[in-house]
């Protein structure tokens, strides 16, 4: 059975019980808009066996009605990262547009499910009811490379979903990690997770705020996450690796001056993944840097180029006996392997038992991570580029069972970054959060940043979010007052972009 099929029989899974019952705080989806904002990088980023130098963002407007009839709007923003979601050798112009077109059919079927409930809960059974259908018939007569993945259909379909947490909050003028509980949900978790049977952990009137960390309210409190630094596989380490045509301008342009800029102290090093002695030499190069300039963290990202455990393995056990003291500043390992596991079902528990191993592009669902800790994953990257909805679910799935958990950027400028920063904030994670977006398109954020300086500069090694206040995400939208182009979909609701504000 192929993925689709896999997905789209969760439908019939889904518990009735949760489904048939609802209260005043429901909503519906009465509107959508899409807009696309395309940004050039300062400088190019390389994963995996690709580089990206430019992204399309995807913002989404999202207006939903109470049950006493009022009306509420959020938003909700991702980049459309082409390079990261469907690594091919397809062309990034036919990838690019096939993955834009999926955005537009998401925003006009969205638009028409007509379910009421929980953020949650809607985003939730859109995922089961709606999205394989969609991606399956979209997919249908297609060449197989020409096929959308599943990982590229949640991220056209996370901006939606995110704007729809942030109406759900603005509608009951909470703030939206406020409504992870009673009287806001239907549905327990039991009613997401118990769909077999067969399970360790009773989620019987249990909610997701019980598996998340509340900030510090008060505007006194410090409100503050340490940042992880991207180290680009293209990335100038020291003044030696300077070619001439760095941009000139305010910015670092090797590793080393972004350290001692922002006193940084954690760093998440792109390796290849098919390239052992490569890689080697870039973690022992940036290693040693960063034991000279005080960095205290280091995370290996192998973007799922590794087919063997033993490439990995071997490194860190040459790691452990050559440089030490290196190898203890590593926390964890992020996603070697391919991301699908059910055609890469490789037992990486050896490999685990070295350091948390952490899924990243495998981590669609909470599903996908339950079957990841059956081969030996012990740790999930977060990521809302799958969805809030996916998230919180995995969030909850991933620390009832002992599992460990980072936050990790897709690049994410302006709104992408702030539902980004929170889940960090509520989520509990190893260490802070990756943002990188500062290193790579500064500019892009210039407008958000007036608001919220705190969160597009890094100082002392952190972000600040104490800036994000309000209902939803606390985006704070008027007073930022982004210009917006015409929006590519407006369905049903809005005829002009001055219909919702």
């Amino acid at each position: 059975m192929d993925q689709f099929s896999q997905l789209a029989g969760k439908e019939a899974s889904a518990r009735s019980s949760g489904a048939e019952t609802s209260n005043a705080f429901d909503v519906q989806i009465q509107g959508v808009r899409l807009y696309y904002l395309p940004i050039e990088t300062r400088v190019p980023l390389k994963f995996g066996s690709e580089v990206l130098t430019s992204v399309t963002c995807a913002r989404a407007h999202v207006t939903v009605k109470t049950t006493d009839g009022r009306l509420a709007s959020g938003w909700g923003e991702t980049p459309l990262s082409v390079q990261w979601v469907w690594p091919s050798t397809v062309s990034y112009s036919i990838r690019h547009e096939r993955i834009k077109q999926f955005a537009e059919l998401v925003a006009t079927d969205i638009a028409a499910f007509d379910q009421q409930g929980h953020a949650l809960e809607l985003g939730y059974r859109y995922q089961q009811e709606r999205l394989p259908k969609l991606l399956e018939e979209f997919n249908a007569g297609q060449p197989a490379d020409h096929c959308l993945p599943y990982l590229a259909a949640l991220l056209c379909l996370s901006p939606f979903d995110i704007a729809l947490h942030d109406a759900y909050g603005v509608a009951h003028d909470v703030s939206v990690y406020e409504t992870y509980a009673p009287p806001y949900m239907n549905w327990d978790l039991a009613d997401f997770f118990d769909l077999d049977g067969n399970v360790e952990v009773d989620f019987s009137g249990k909610y997701p705020d019980e598996f998340l960390q509340f900030p510090a309210t008060a505007d006194t409190s410090p409100k503050r996450l340490m940042a992880w630094h991207l180290v680009g596989g293209l990335d100038a380490i020291s003044r030696d690796d300077l070619c001439g045509a760095e941009p000139e301008d305010e910015h670092p342009v090797e590793l080393a001056g972004w350290i001692e800029r922002d006193q940084l102290k954690c760093l998440k090093v792109k390796l290849r993944g098919n390239d052992a002695a490569w890689d080697y030499e870039r973690l022992v190069r940036v290693g040693k840097l960063a034991q000279e300039h005080g960095v205290e963290h280091l995370t290996a990202d192998y973007n799922c180029m590794v087919t063997d455990p033993e490439y990995v393995i071997e490194m860190l056990d040459r790691l452990q006996e050559s440089e030490p003291a290196i190898y203890d500043m590593i926390l964890y390992v992020e996603q070697p392997f391919p991301y699908d596991l059910a055609a890469h079902s490789i037992d990486v528990s050896k490999l685990a038992q070295r350091k948390p191993l952490l899924m990243d592009e495998s981590a669609h669902d909470w599903q996908h991570v339950r079957l990841g800790r059956s081969l030996g994953w012990n740790g999930v990257a977060l990521k809302t580029c799958k969805t809030q909805t996916g998230a919180i679910l995995s969030l909850c799935w991933a620390k009832a069972h002992g599992m460990s958990l980072m936050v990790q950027d897709l690049t994410n400028p302006m709104l992408a970054q702030i539902p980004h920063v929170l889940l960090a904030a509520h989520a509990g994670t190893m260490m802070g959060v990756e943002t990188n977006a500062m290193q790579f398109y500064p500019e892009a954020s210039s407008v958000e940043a007036s608001v919220h300086n705190g969160l597009y500069r890094r100082r002392d090694g952190q972000i600040d979010f104490s800036s994000i206040r309000g209902p939803g995400f606390g985006y704070r939208t008027d007073e930022i007052g982004r210009t917006l182009p015409a929006p590519t979909v407006s369905s049903p609701l809005f005829a002009t972009p001055a219909d919702a504000k």
